[in-house]
């Protein structure tokens, strides 16, 4: 089993930045690619970034090309999203999850373990 925790969501005004982190523990970090995704009320959940298992190969949605960042460091099991010029539309609860691959996919049927969320608001 794989457990995943993030942390670092809150409250922000329009414009301003978070730094989402995702603390995995259990069995292999290292060899996986890792995912953020995020679900707004009302929505489905939706792709917002991906990093192969290196941390050399990254995908991001094109609503977050240009202000987010997502970064690993496999010594602490830890992946990264750096949220910068955050608008009210990003206001969603974000998920870290683990995919079956080394890839950066995008699909969410492509990610086997999945964390509990943080909730991320931006007022306008």
């Amino acid at each position: 089993q794989v457990q995943l925790v993030e942390s670092g969501g809150g409250l922000v005004q329009a414009g301003g930045s978070l730094r989402l982190s995702c603390a995995a523990s259990g069995r292999t970090f290292s060899g996986y690619g890792m995912g953020w995704f995020r679900q707004a009320p009302g929505k489905e959940r939706e792709f917002v970034a991906a990093l192969n298992w290196s941390g050399t190969s990254t995908n991001y949605a094109d609503s977050v090309k240009g202000r987010f960042t997502i970064s690993r460091d496999n010594a602490k099991n830890t992946v990264y999203l750096q949220m910068n010029s955050l608008k009210p539309e990003d206001t969603a609860v974000y998920y870290c999850a683990r995919g079956f691959t080394g890839a950066p996919l995008r699909d969410v049927s492509q990610y086997r373990y999945w964390g509990q969320g943080t909730q991320v608001t931006v007022s306008s």
